[in-house]
């Protein structure tokens, strides 16, 4: 992998784990998460986490335990932490300048809301000259009541591979 290339892990806080509505295989996305982290760390590639935040109320309230990035893959020290309060994690956010200063033009792409905060992302990414990869086993969902969880990751990774995205497992990055 490119020394131009960054991990970006979207939104893995601890609400998204909750015994009451658990985002969708979530034990198998920490596995991989973690397994891309490692690799990542090991081969020099930062690792960014993007860590999305509601303010003073809700789910996700700034310093609440819920808001905490998942313990599974806690940040080391010097990591960049990306605060945000829309899908786009560009939007009203560090990253772009982060992204700047280090030099990147790669991303790898895992974590959570598929068809938010992943999808607006990606599409942002591409929209700024990105070249981006879309973990395609390592991004995820809940159920609506139109489709179910996995439709829709596997609708995402057709639909965001087929312009703002390169699709690969974790297994398929060689970092």
């Amino acid at each position: 992998m490119q020394s131009n290339t960054a991990l970006l892990i979207i939104d893995v806080q601890m609400a998204m784990f909750a015994d009451s509505d658990p985002v969708y295989q979530g034990e198998a996305l920490l596995a991989k998460l973690s397994q891309l982290i490692d690799k990542a760390r090991t081969a020099g590639i930062p690792v960014i986490f993007i860590q999305h935040n509601t303010g003073q109320s809700g789910d996700l309230a700034e310093g609440s335990p819920e808001w905490q990035i998942h313990p599974d893959i806690t940040p080391m020290p010097g990591e960049v932490i990306v605060h945000k309060r829309h899908p786009d994690s560009f939007q009203d956010t560090i990253l772009q300048t982060e992204l700047k200063k280090k030099g990147i033009t790669h991303l790898i792409i895992a974590g959570i809301q598929t068809e938010f905060c992943i999808d607006t992302t990606c599409r942002r990414a591409y929209s700024l000259g990105y070249e981006a990869i879309l973990v395609k086993d390592a991004h995820s969902t809940w159920d609506t009541k139109v489709l179910k969880a996995q439709q829709i990751i596997d609708h995402h990774n057709l639909v965001l591979g087929d312009w703002f995205a390169k699709p690969q497992t974790a297994d398929e990055i060689d970092i």
